[in-house]
């Protein structure tokens, strides 16, 4: 099998590789690099492909997830707490013009809350 074959990895796996990448290109890194860092992630947690072999039923290790979200936590609050807040009005303008809540959700209409209520009595 060829290096960089990723035919011996469940589907999970795959997907998981993928949902790290975007996160990584969300952040602004490039796309091979995102890719080098999502299957390094994913080989970390999971011990590699666990496709066949006696490598299936391990126990998956999140900390190597959890440490690149601590890091991204670490590098914002070492912004000074003028930028952070110019950022977090920022985002806040955004979601509002767009009509999305923090997580990224549609925010829910104020139509659908009144048809609700009028319903009900």
């Amino acid at each position: 099998m060829p290096r960089g074959s990723k035919a011996k990895y469940t589907n999970k796996q795959k997907r998981e590789a993928e949902h790290i990448e975007e996160g990584y290109k969300k952040r602004g890194v490039g796309e091979d690099e995102a890719a080098r860092r999502a299957w390094a992630t994913v080989n970390k947690m999971t011990g590699g492909g666990k496709k066949s072999g006696s490598g299936r039923g391990k126990k998956v290790n999140k900390a190597p997830a959890r440490k690149g979200g601590a890091k991204g936590g670490a590098a914002s609050a070492a912004r000074p707490a003028a930028a952070r807040s110019a950022s977090a009005k920022k985002a806040a303008r955004t979601r509002a013009r767009r009509g999305t809540q923090a997580g990224g959700r549609k925010a829910a209409s104020k139509t659908s809350s009144s048809s609700r209520s009028r319903r009900s009595s």
